[in-house]
C-alpha cells in the first residue's frame, strides 16, 4: 500500500473532508490503484452498519460537497471520486485540453448528442437527473446513451454533480436514496473556476497534478499514474 495512504482511516464526515483536503483527489471505490479509494480506509460502520441499516459514507456526499464545494463524479475508471477546489480546476484544464464546450464542439471534437445534453444542463443546472432526462427524453423509448454521454461529459470535466437531494414523502420525511444532481463546474463553483480553469497549459495542469499524485502516491509506478489519469 501507498506510504502516505496506509495509516488513512476515515470513520466520519469530517474524516473525509481532511482526506479530500489532503491529497486533492479522492475516488470512492476501490480501483487500479491499490490503496487509493475511501472504499478501502473507511470503518467498516461507516460504509455499512448492518444494526442500523445505515450506508454513512453515502449519506455523506451530499453534505461534503456542499460544505466544501468540491468536485464530485465519475472522473477516474469511470469511478466516483472527490476533486477538491484547489485541485480542480487544473484537472478540468487538463481534461478538457483547454477547451470550453463550445469551441470543442466547433472543432468537431465532440458529438451533437452530447452538446444537446450539455446544453441541457447548462440552461437548467443545477438539475436533478430525474427532471433532466424527462426534459432531454432520456427515458425509455426515447433518446439513447444517457449513461455513456453523462459519464463522457463527467471525465472531459464539463458536467459534475453539485448535490444529492432526497426525495420526501406525504409528510416531509427523506426516504430512498439521494438523487444526483447535475451542473457544470461554471454554474457550481462560479468565478473562482472561471478564473482559473484556463489559466495554464493543459500540459501545466497536468504535470502539476502529475507531481502531486507522485508525492502522496510514492509505490505507484509512474506509467500506472499515468494511465490512471488519461
Amino acid at each position: 500500500m501507498n506510504t502516505e495512504l496506509k495509516d488513512l482511516l476515515i470513520d466520519s464526515k469530517e474524516d473525509l473532508i481532511d482526506a479530500i483536503d489532503r491529497f486533492g483527489f479522492l475516488p470512492f471505490f476501490e480501483n487500479s490503484i491499490a490503496g487509493f479509494s475511501i472504499e478501502e480506509h473507511i470503518t467498516q460502520d461507516s460504509w455499512y452498519d448492518p444494526s442500523t441499516g445505515e450506508w454513512s459514507a453515502w449519506e455523506w456526499k451530499g453534505p461534503v460537497i456542499r460544505e466544501t464545494g468540491c468536485a464530485y463524479g465519475k472522473f477516474f475508471e469511470k469511478k466516483a471520486c472527490y476533486i477538491s477546489r484547489e485541485w480542480f480546476f487544473d484537472f478540468a484544464n487538463y481534461r478538457r485540453d483547454g477547451y470550453d464546450f463550445d469551441a470543442r464542439y466547433d472543432d468537431g471534437l465532440a458529438p451533437l448528442k452530447d452538446k444537446q445534453l450539455y446544453d441541457l444542463i447548462e440552461r437548467e443546472a443545477p438539475i436533478l437527473s430525474k427532471r433532466l432526462k424527462e426534459l432531454g427524453n432520456y427515458r425509455k423509448g426515447g433518446v439513447k446513451g444517457f449513461d455513456t454521454m453523462i459519464n463522457r461529459l463527467h471525465s472531459q470535466c464539463y458536467v459534475l454533480i453539485s448535490d444529492f437531494v432526497y426525495m420526501k414523502d406525504r409528510y416531509g420525511n427523506p426516504y430512498g436514496w439521494g438523487v444526483a444532481e447535475y451542473s457544470t463546474p461554471e454554474r457550481f463553483m462560479g468565478e473562482f473556476f472561471k478564473e482559473n480553469v484556463y489559466s495554464r497549459t493543459p500540459e501545466e495542469s497536468y504535470e502539476r497534478i502529475l507531481s502531486h499524485m507522485q508525492k502522496f502516491l510514492p509505490d505507484t509506478d509512474i506509467t500506472t499514474l499515468k494511465k490512471f489519469l488519461k
